[in-house]
Parts: structure tokens; C-alpha cells; sequence
């Protein structure tokens, strides 16, 4: 798990999500969409099927007047057309097992060479297994209550362009969102944005299937190369104090900009930025009062509890959260146990760092207070 250290750090990792069932493509991904159907679909494609399967009036109105973004992300994938006639090019999208092929490890190799300049050395088949390959989060099927199914765990969706995989969008699917960990493509489509062409297909994705949020990673406000993921709205970013979600606005981005860290719930009167983002103007004398921007977040030495972590509980409140009945997994996976039937266990308290219950303590604290009754930890050495 990664906790980063908002306050201390010289550019703070913030996690922010978007809401798909509220997104609107903005004109350019709208034509970004476009413009590759066109491509893949080819002028006779379009020609030949709006006679053979011609749309009412009331189709063409719609289409016309609006875009439907569930409909257009689809319109050229393969299974979804009319045939014949052939399209120019077949594209298929699918959602497959994180595992390694050499398929795989193609396009990776391609992209990190061409995009991000790496050497032979840095694009291995480890690397590449170890970093986006083979995820501990667990695939499995959710039966929802209306009977329809929900996969979740980590999955590559791959995009296939007459039978050559040309990109791969790395998701954690969870209960409540579609995470994007990673996205990489063939340079020979790099003129149709595969980037925006991957998020657009991983926002449909979240809002299809019933995850409503779209993770897009951490925003670094000082980093120009994660600016793009404000192209995306409406999104949220996380109180790293209180692990409230605030509507990632002009207003913030502003705060952003005149300090690395920003808590809204801290800084500023919550009424204040309400009245003042009608004028999109951050409030007079803002300062951060949060220590030095150039220390090491990484720094920590002793117990969580003293690293003055935004959004982590103190050892007072520790106290009254009851982590006995956390579930320990036994030398065989079928054996579960307690916290509590731990030898030395019951011999130290939360205070006792380093000991097992001051560690707990530090776990629990990191991910949140109400986690302990859907926990299971695994505190042995497996070969």
C-alpha cells in the first residue's frame, strides 16, 4: 500500500476521481472519437452501410443533435457492425487476465523506447511482468442484485488492430471504480491519441458496467505532464486531512497554485470558497503554514503516528478501535485465525512501537479506521 505524505512532501501526490455517469466529452475528444472511427470504419464502409442499413429521421436527429458517448466509444469495434460490407480496418477491445505474453511485452517494449526514451536495460520482460503483470488484487465475479455480473480485480483491456495489438490499458476494477494504473501503445497509432482514446474507453467502461468512478492515478499539480487529466470533468480530489472528496475546480487548482499543499477542510472556510468560486478567485492571505517544502516524505523513522501525516488518526483515537478480530491467515489458506490468538498479542498496546500491535495500529491507521472487520493479513514468509 502507498500513504504518501501530502504535507512534507515538494509535490504532493493527490488522488482525485471523475464521475462517469456526469462526464461530457468536451470537442476535441468528441472529434478525437470521431476521427478514428472515420479511420477504422474507411469512406466505402460509411457509404455502402448507410444504404444498405439507412437510419430513420428521428435516428439521424439524434445523432446529429447528440453524442452519445456509450454509443460512439463502440461504433467501430468489430462485434458491434453491420456486415457486409467489410470495414477498412477490424478493431477489437477487450478485457483479458493481467498475465504476461509476449504480445504484451511488445507494445511495452515499443512505448517505453519511443516515449519515455528507455534503454534495452530498463524494458525487460521483468520489468515489465513485475510492473504491470500478475496484479495481488484478485479476479473474480460479482452477482449484483439485479443478477447482472461485475468483474473485479486487475485486468489488461487490449486493443487489437487488424489482429495486432497496438495498445493496453492496465484497470484495477473495483466494486466502486475503474482505476487506470497504466496505458501504453504502438507508435503507429500515435497520431489518433491513443491516450484520450484509452481514458474516453475507460470512462465508458466505468459508466457501462455500473463502477461510476474513473481513478485517472495521482495528480502532481507541478507536474506539466499530468495537466491533461484536468481535460476530464467533473472530478473530485481527496482532503488528504479529513478523506473528504471536494469538487477539483478553478478554485482549487488555484490554491494548487500558490501552495503545494492544500486541504480545503484546513486552509480555508468551506463558505468562503463556495462564495468565491463564482469569481474563481482563491481567498486573500492565503499561506501555507505546513512546513518546509523540501523535505523528504519518504523520511519517516518511528512510528507513523509522529510523521504528522495529513488525514491519520492519533493514538488517542486509535484506542477505541477494536483490531482483535482482524483475520490472520494460517500456514494453509484454509486456516484462519485472530490477531488475538497471537502470542504476545495481549503483552503490548498501540504504544509499544515497534511491536506487532503498534504496527497494526500504524496498518489500520493508514487505511482507514472502519477497515478492520474486512481485513485479513498474511504475516508469513511464503516460498
Amino acid at each position: 500500500m502507498y500513504r504518501p505524505n501530502q504535507r512534507d512532501s515538494c509535490c504532493p501526490h493527490y488522488t482525485i476521481r471523475l464521475d462517469s455517469t456526469e462526464f461530457k466529452p468536451t470537442r476535441d475528444q468528441r472529434q478525437t472519437i470521431n476521427r478514428f472511427n472515420a479511420f477504422v470504419l474507411g469512406d466505402e464502409y460509411a457509404k455502402e452501410s448507410s444504404r444498405r442499413y439507412p437510419k430513420t429521421k428521428e435516428e439521424s436527429k439524434r445523432r446529429n443533435n447528440e453524442f452519445d458517448l456509450l454509443e460512439r466509444i463502440h461504433e467501430a469495434e468489430y462485434g458491434q457492425l453491420k456486415t457486409p460490407p467489410e470495414p477498412a480496418h477490424k478493431l477489437e477491445v477487450t478485457l483479458e487476465e493481467d498475465d504476461f505474453t509476449e504480445e504484451k511485452f511488445a507494445v511495452f517494449d515499443n512505448y517505453q523506447r519511443v516515449i519515455h526514451k528507455e534503454g534495452p536495460g530498463e524494458r525487460t520482460p521483468k520489468s515489465f511482468a513485475r510492473f504491470l503483470c500478475s496484479s495481488p488484487l484478485r479476479r473474480h465475479t460479482e452477482t449484483r442484485p439485479d443478477g447482472t455480473k461485475k468483474r473485479l480485480g486487475s485486468y489488461h483491456q487490449c486493443y487489437r488492430l487488424d489482429g495486432k495489438l497496438v495498445a493496453v490499458g492496465v484497470l484495477d476494477l473495483l466494486p466502486q471504480c475503474v482505476s487506470s494504473v497504466y496505458f501504453l501503445y504502438d507508435e503507429s497509432i500515435h497520431k489518433f491519441s491513443p491516450g484520450k482514446l484509452g481514458a474516453l474507453h475507460e470512462i465508458a467502461l466505468a459508466r457501462e458496467q455500473g463502477y461510476r468512478w474513473w481513478y485517472p492515478g495521482y495528480y502532481i499539480h507541478s507536474c506539466p505532464k499530468m495537466r491533461y487529466k484536468m481535460d476530464y470533468a467533473p472530478q473530485y480530489i481527496l482532503d488528504p486531512a479529513t478523506l473528504s472528496w471536494d469538487p477539483l475546480d478553478k478554485t482549487v487548482l488555484a490554491l494548487l497554485d500558490k501552495s503545494p499543499y492544500v486541504s480545503l477542510s484546513q486552509h480555508i472556510d468551506r463558505e468562503t470558497v463556495l462564495e468565491e468560486r463564482d469569481v474563481n478567485k482563491p481567498e486573500a492571505g492565503f499561506k501555507d503554514d505546513n512546513g518546509d517544502e523540501d523535505s523528504d516524505e519518504d523520511g519517516i523513522d518511528g512510528s507513523l503516528f509522529d510523521a504528522n501525516m495529513p488525514g491519520i488518526p492519533t493514538l488517542a483515537e486509535m484506542e477505541s478501535v477494536d483490531m482483535d478480530d482482524i483475520r490472520v491467515l494460517g500456514p494453509s489458506p484454509a486456516l484462519l485465525y485472530s490477531m488475538s490468538d497471537l502470542v504476545g498479542w495481549d503483552d503490548c498496546t498501540i504504544y509499544d512501537w515497534p511491536k506487532i500491535k503498534a504496527r497494526m495500529a500504524e496498518l489500520v491507521g493508514a487505511m482507514g479506521t472502519d477497515t478492520p472487520p474486512k481485513l485479513c493479513i498474511d504475516i508469513m514468509r511464503r516460498g
